[in-house]
C-alpha cells in the first residue's frame, strides 16, 4: 500500500466544493428558512477532541459547524463476508465549519492509522507537496501557490497557500490554505477557503493541541518566512 497524504487533501477539496453556493449572490436569511437542514450550519460545541488520533481543535469565534448530509446506509446481504475498511477509504471529514457571507469554510480531515493499516512518519509529508493541489484543481482554478514547512512544538507541519476561484463561479475569489501533520496515531489536515483576510487570520490563529502539547495557533506568522523553523 503506497503511503500518501494526497487523499486527505482531495477529501478536503470535496468538502470545500460542497459549500460553494449554487449562486454567488448573497442570500438573506428569513424566518421561513428551517433552522437545521442537511448541510446547514448549526450550533455545536466549539472544539473537537480526537483522542483516537491525538489532536484537538477549537473553532474561531463566530464560526459554526456544518451538519454533513445524511448518506444512505448500504445494505450488505452477507455481513460476515464484508471486508474490513482499509487504505484511503479510512480518511474522514472530522469537521466542516462556515462563517460569513459570502461564506468562508474550514475543513478538517483525519486518517487513523489503526484503520489505514500502516503508520506514517514526518518524511511522508513530502508526498503532500506533489499531490496537494491536484485534487483541488478539478474544482478550483488556483494561482500563486506557496509551500513551506514549520514546527509546532515537536511536530512538523507542511503548508500550502494559493489564490483561487471556483470553476463554476469565476467572479468569487478566495485564499486557500492547507496545513497537514503526521501524529503517532494518524495524519491530519486543516484547510480553509477564506473569502477575506479576516477569515484567513481566524483560521491561522485558531487553537490546536497536538498530542498533549500546549495549545497554540495553527499557523504562526513566520510559517512562510524562508529558513525559519518556527
Amino acid at each position: 500500500m503506497r503511503i500518501s497524504l494526497a487523499v486527505l487533501t482531495a477529501l478536503c477539496s470535496q468538502a470545500l466544493a460542497a459549500q460553494v453556493p449554487a449562486s454567488s449572490a448573497p442570500s438573506t436569511p428569513t424566518s421561513k428558512q428551517p433552522a437545521i437542514a442537511a448541510g446547514a450550519a448549526t450550533a455545536q460545541p466549539a472544539q473537537i477532541d480526537r483522542d483516537d488520533i491525538g489532536f484537538s481543535y477549537r473553532l474561531p469565534a463566530g464560526w459554526v459547524f456544518v451538519e454533513p448530509p445524511t448518506a444512505p446506509k448500504p445494505v450488505i446481504p452477507y455481513p460476515a463476508l464484508a471486508t474490513t475498511t482499509k487504505g484511503d477509504t479510512c480518511v474522514e471529514v472530522a469537521m466542516t465549519a462556515k462563517h460569513g457571507n459570502p461564506a468562508s469554510v474550514i475543513v478538517v480531515t483525519a486518517l487513523p492509522f489503526s484503520c489505514y493499516g500502516q503508520t506514517m512518519t514526518v518524511s511522508d509529508l513530502a508526498n503532500v507537496g506533489g499531490g496537494a493541489s491536484e485534487g483541488m484543481k478539478q474544482t478550483f482554478d488556483l494561482t500563486e501557490p506557496q509551500q513551506a514547512t514549520y514546527s509546532l512544538g515537536s511536530h512538523t507541519l507542511w503548508i500550502e497557500r494559493a489564490k483561487g476561484t471556483p470553476k463554476t463561479h469565476a467572479e468569487s475569489s478566495f485564499t486557500f490554505e492547507i496545513a497537514c501533520t503526521v501524529l503517532q496515531k494518524g495524519a491530519v489536515c486543516w484547510m480553509t477557503m477564506a473569502a477575506d483576510a479576516a477569515s484567513l487570520k481566524d483560521f491561522e490563529q485558531s487553537k490546536v493541541t497536538l498530542e498533549g502539547e500546549p495549545p497554540t495557533a495553527l499557523v504562526p506568522a513566520s510559517a512562510f518566512v524562508p529558513n525559519n523553523p518556527s
